[in-house]
């Protein structure tokens, strides 16, 4: 029986040993700690996630971070974009400020960069983590509680893969 144990032991660990990482063409480390078995994600296919970004343990962006709504309606809006795409191009949300203020689709997290090139190769369901250099994370600027040219880990879990349009 000591396989098994060894396998929860292995399951429970919440580090990944750094060899057990692959690397991107960018430079990227990231692992696969859940295989999808849906559609892959690819270049150009619009996708919907869940992303975490986890500094020194600290959740400091997230797009689980719900938004209260009329009515005391919670909604974690999942992030859509184009994987491949530039950051900041993607499409803005469909819903905006009603007069009263009290919705702004503007409030979403920024994810980083690299989120838009580490999740080409997923499938749906699955869920990934990746070591983010400054350099395709929040770089100089920082964000939340991510200082300024920090290294952080972002988990990204893929919700959904929708097509490119065909032209």
């Amino acid at each position: 029986m000591p396989q098994f144990s060894e396998a929860r032991e292995r399951r429970n660990k919440k580090t990944i040993p750094i060899e057990d990482y692959l690397t991107t063409p960018e430079g990227l480390k990231y692992y696969d700690v859940v295989e999808g078995k849906g559609p892959i994600a690819e270049k150009g296919s619009t996708v919907q996630v869940h992303f975490d970004c986890i500094y020194r343990n600290i959740t400091a962006v997230s797009s689980r971070e719900s938004k209260l709504l009329a009515g005391n309606r919670i909604i974690a809006q999942p992030y859509e974009f184009k994987v491949g795409a530039a950051p900041g191009k993607e499409r803005k949300r469909d819903f905006v400020d009603n007069p009263n203020g009290l919705f702004s689709a503007q409030a979403a997290p920024k994810p980083p960069p690299a989120m838009y090139s580490v999740t080409e190769g997923m499938r749906v369901g699955g869920k990934r983590t990746v070591i983010v250099p400054p350099e395709a994370g929040y770089g100089q600027k920082g964000m939340n509680e991510i200082p300024p040219g920090s290294t952080f880990e972002l988990n990204i879990e893929l919700l959904q893969v929708m097509p490119p349009e065909e032209k």
